[in-house]
């Protein structure tokens, strides 16, 4: 099987990461090669761009000025790690790509289409993955997990994003389903306001197909 390129979007506290590092544990299980990455970050570079761009000391920040913090860590992310991994066999799952810009810069923020299209030109090629899966819920779900605004589980110093309100999430939320909407042949859409057993069993599914996953778990490894 040729090497995929798998990314796993969604708003944060959606399940994606947790979904994510699943995929990772069956693939390793199963001697499957793979690299796990995110973004923004995925590079030294990147995580240092990532640790500015999620920085709350920086308060309200531009729209323009997130998308080239994100796309210049994006370019140094796939000439570093994602291509040569797919270079030398390794699926890839990464934790965001170009379509969290798409939903949180032009969906969030506002930045026009044709302005994140021109940039995303110029430092990916208008790259795409194969396969993309979108963990779907309502921002107000989102929320009552503890994604925002402020999760245990995250840095004190990666909170800008989590300060925004409920309207900012749910325009994020609408962009991504109208990717999704866009580009069915690449998205497959996780409702996962459900139990964490039955979103992955939805993810199981969409990958039964791309990585030999049992759809509905029986005989996993």
């Amino acid at each position: 099987m040729a090497p995929l390129f798998i990314t796993f979007e969604g708003l944060d506290g959606s399940g994606k990461t947790t979904h994510l590092r699943e995929v990772a544990r069956r693939l390793e299980r199963r001697g499957v090669a793979h690299r796990v990455t995110q973004e923004p970050g995925g590079s030294p570079l990147g995580e240092a761009v990532r640790r500015i761009f999620l920085d709350p000391r920086w308060g309200e920040v531009d729209g323009i000025v997130e998308l080239l913090l994100v796309f210049a860590s994006r370019r140094q992310h796939l000439l570093e790690v994602i291509d040569p991994a797919l270079a030398a066999g390794e699926h890839v799952l990464c934790d965001r790509f170009t379509d969290s810009t798409r939903a949180y810069q032009g969906g969030g923020r506002g930045v026009d289409g044709a302005l994140i299209d021109q940039v995303d030109r110029v430092a990916t090629g208008a790259r795409v993955p194969d396969l993309t899966l979108l963990f779907d819920l309502p921002a107000e779900d989102a929320r009552a997990r503890g994604a925002c605004p402020a999760r245990p589980d995250a840095d004190s110093n990666e909170r800008r994003l989590d300060e925004e309100g409920l309207e900012f999430y749910r325009r994020v939320r609408q962009s991504f389903l109208e990717q999704a909407r866009a580009a069915p042949e690449r998205f497959r859409v996780i409702d996962s306001s459900g139990t964490k057993e039955e979103t992955a069993r939805q993810v199981r599914a969409a990958l039964a197909d791309v990585l030999a996953e049992v759809p509905d778990g029986e005989g996993a490894p």
